[in-house]
């Protein structure tokens, strides 16, 4: 079992900047993906970034290079640093661990949300 813990979120004008972390509680297994995705109302969480726990890591088309998903190993945590935020970044952020098992199946656990706003 993994607990993940989200902060981060609030309000910021377009073309400013936001961290997000999550802290896990429990292991993160070597084979673990490490997530980010958001969601608005009436619309599918969508994936944002994810990150391997050796480095390798991919982005949504819609931000690419204002993006950047990092971790912490030390403490078991991961972030999501966000520039030249855009009106359409607005969101609800919820962090994400997906577990592969050999022999059961995948699992994936869930933040409870952090909430981003973009506005002038």
């Amino acid at each position: 079992q993994v607990q993940l813990v989200e902060s981060g979120g609030g309000l910021v004008q377009p073309g400013g900047s936001l961290r997000l972390s999550c802290v896990a509680s429990g292991d993160i297994f070597a084979h673990d993906i490490l997530g980010w995705y958001r969601q608005t109302p009436g619309n599918q969480r969508e994936l944002v970034a994810a990150m391997t726990t050796s480095g390798s890591t991919t982005y949504a088309d819609s931000v690419k290079d204002r993006f950047t998903i990092s971790r912490d190993n030390t403490e078991n945590t991961w972030y999501l640093q966000m520039n030249i935020l855009k009106v359409e970044d607005a969101a609800v952020y919820f962090c994400n661990v997906r577990r592969v098992w050999t022999v059961a199946p995948t699992v994936y656990y869930w933040g409870q949300g952090t909430q981003v706003t973009v506005s002038s």
